[in-house]
């Protein structure tokens, strides 16, 4: 199940190196793929998160930009904002 701009539909993904390289409701061809069941699953694109607090520098022990942007990518963050208040 795909969601993406403003629209809901069933379709197939083909991932070649890591990334998406058609969206097609029927793919077929020689194309070498593993066929993975995702029935159930969303597919939903990254979010941007533009309000984020890493406290780093000055308070590395409550998160550092390593721990929070991995925690963020975890979530579906592909981008972030950091807004120093240390």
């Amino acid at each position: 199940n795909i969601v993406n701009e403003g629209k809901q539909y069933y379709s197939d993904v083909l991932i070649r190196h890591g990334r998406i390289e058609k969206i097609h409701p029927n793919i077929t061809g020689a194309y070498h793929a593993k066929n993975i069941d995702a029935e159930g699953s969303w597919l939903i694109p990254g979010m941007i998160d533009d309000q984020v607090h890493f406290r780093d520098p000055g308070a590395a022990h409550k998160g550092n930009i390593a721990s929070e942007s991995m925690a963020a990518t975890i979530g579906g963050i592909t981008s972030y904002m950091d807004m120093p208040n240390t």
